[in-house]
């Protein structure tokens, strides 16, 4: 499962991004992300994470978001982009 650092805002996002894509063919089946760590935010993560749902797809890959925080969940209502982030309903196994 892919983690998302404590702090995702504007200044970090592509270094976060770019981390992540990197990670991500090491990640078999379903792209997870676990977002439970995320303490400092604003909208650059939700474009991170609309970022690695885009490149899921292009894999042909299941995604899903772990711990996502309310606040950032609440942020995503308020785009209208919430359907696009889809949450796991109940706590994916630890890997």
């Amino acid at each position: 499962m892919l983690q998302l650092p404590p702090k995702l805002t504007q200044t970090t996002a592509t270094r976060c991004l770019q981390d992540l894509l990197a990670a991500l063919p090491a990640q078999a089946g379903e792209v997870g992300v676990d977002a439970a760590g995320l303490r400092e935010f604003d909208s650059a993560a939700l474009a991170v994470l609309l970022a690695l749902r885009r490149e899921a797809k292009r894999l042909k890959r299941g995604f899903a978001i772990a711990g996502l925080p309310p606040r950032l969940a609440d942020l995503a209502g308020l785009y209208g982009i919430a359907e696009l982030l889809p949450t796991f309903v109940t706590t994916p196994p630890l890997k």
